[in-house]
């Protein structure tokens, strides 16, 4: 990205003011190299998104940011309904609810290393993972729409987890307003057998080492010393979430005519959050998050009972789940006043405060848990939520490192076996069942995760607490 185009806040903000159709400002969070890699595109995304109806305060950017589908990935931006505002499922993403949560098991790392390789072998066997995988149920369509309003709170109630892990997840695990009749069937057909399934992508569930802190009261309240064993899991909507939004993205292009919205392009399809159109598109949304949060909640059951069959002494307990391709109604302080506003947040985690009201009360003194997954090859970390991101981004963060360079190019330049190869010998043991899989997620194909999270704590975005690396990693 150009840098004489941007004005110069700070080491870590960015903005390009308003001008031509532009509502609003483009705030980027970011240190100068970040700014500089990123490619033209975002530039071009995040101007178009800041010329949206109804659009509030800013479109902002985070230190991950790159080209995606209308918004760019790690791209927030917040929409008033009483201001003509919209929704958008370009600026949601078509894995809906795609997001991460980490599990702490009471274990050290001395108790993984001697037996390592049949820990990877069994995960492999019982976490089903790749394009088409099919998971332990099978759902008729009555409960199908039972999960779709239930969320992980269904799951739980299936006997798939605890009623404490319900605690540690966005929104208790369960959605309001989600609305199954607004979901086609054929995106139900796709989930039938898919729940419980990582899928493929740069989804995967992660056994990893926590090796260095940097807050310790922070670290303490969430649970983590270094040397401590704990296991991440990344995955969304699967097949339904990815069909809501093919369908609905048709709809909005019409509806934006309909209601004389210009769109920038058409990937930017939206429509107005009071519209028939927008009232739709929400109630399948919420629905398509609460399918990603039963999906993990039943990984995560998958996963204790893989752990139960060789480490019995493991306490695997949820340490939070937070979402990254959503669309979420919040109240906040613009300009002296609270408003309801409708926060986009795509490839951007929410990241509240301390004293957050919404936050249990055993993390509310110190903020939510905010997670950064890597990429197989190099660390993941945990931050906490600031009150400043409350006021800088709407209380976003970013959400990993953020790609480098496209899938495709990533296959050019290396070999699946090649890659599985050289991180076993870094002792990273990988298990997937698609070597070209792998090849997409080397690790060089991303950013470096060390200086995003860098970038995110100089902003005051969200603040570090732990820094994990990868001993296992099941990909899909």
């Amino acid at each position: 990205m150009d840098l004489k185009r941007l004005n110069k806040q700070s080491d870590y903000q960015w903005v390009i003011p308003a001008s031509g159709k532009m509502r609003v400002p483009v705030i980027i969070y970011a240190n100068e190299s970040l700014v500089k890699a990123m490619d033209e595109k975002v530039y071009e995304q995040a101007v178009n998104v800041a010329a949206l109806p109804g659009i509030v305060k800013a479109c902002y950017v985070m230190p991950d940011a790159h080209w995606g589908y209308g918004f760019p990935i790690g791209g927030v931006a917040a929409f008033d309904p009483e201001e003509g505002g919209v929704v958008s499922g370009g600026g949601v993403g078509f894995d809906i609810s795609c997001g991460v949560r980490t599990v702490t098991t009471g274990l050290n790392v001395s108790d993984i290393l001697p037996i390592k390789s049949r820990i990877a072998d069994l995960l492999a066997r019982k976490i089903p993972a790749g394009l088409g995988s099919t998971g332990p149920l099978h759902l008729n369509m009555k409960q199908m729409d039972d999960m779709l309003v239930g969320g992980a709170k269904w799951a739980v109630d299936l006997n798939y987890g605890t009623k404490e892990d319900l605690r540690r997840i966005e929104e208790g695990g369960q959605v309001a307003g989600a609305d199954p009749a607004q979901v086609s069937g054929e995106a139900k057909k796709r989930q039938q057998d898919e729940v419980g399934t990582l899928g493929s992508g740069n989804h995967y569930l992660e056994v990893q080492e926590v090796v260095e802190i940097y807050s310790e009261d922070i670290a303490k309240t969430f649970g983590l010393s270094v040397g401590d064993i704990a296991v991440s899991i990344h995955c969304g909507s699967r097949g339904l979430g990815h069909q809501i939004n093919t369908e609905f993205l048709k709809k909005m292009v019409i509806s934006a005519a309909k209601y004389g919205i210009e769109l920038p392009e058409r990937e930017l399809a939206c429509a107005p959050i009071k519209s028939e159109t927008g009232r739709q598109y929400l109630g399948a949304m919420r629905a398509g998050i609460n399918c990603a949060l039963a999906n993990r909640q039943i990984l995560t059951h998958l996963l204790r009972e893989a752990f139960a069959t060789i480490l019995p002494k493991a306490e695997l307990r949820l340490l939070y789940d937070v979402s990254h391709n959503i669309c979420k109604e919040e109240v906040h302080l613009v300009d002296g006043k609270q408003r309801r506003l409708f926060v986009h947040r795509k490839g951007a985690t929410r990241s509240l405060g301390p004293g957050d009201p919404t936050l249990v009360p055993e993390l509310r003194a110190v903020g939510q848990p905010v997670i950064i997954g890597g990429t197989m090859g190099t660390a993941s970390y945990i931050l906490a939520g600031t009150r400043e991101s409350m006021s800088l981004s709407f209380g976003s963060s970013c959400h990993g490192a953020g790609r480098n360079m496209s899938r495709t190019e990533a296959t050019r330049r290396w070999h699946g076996k090649d890659v599985v190869k050289n991180l076993e010998q870094r002792g990273i043991l990988i298990r997937s069942p698609s070597f070209r899989g792998v090849a997409e997620e080397a690790p060089e194909a991303y950013k470096d995760v060390d200086e995003v999270v860098e970038a995110a704590d100089g902003a005051k975005l969200s603040l570090k607490v732990a820094k994990l690396v990868p001993l296992i990693c099941v990909k899909g």
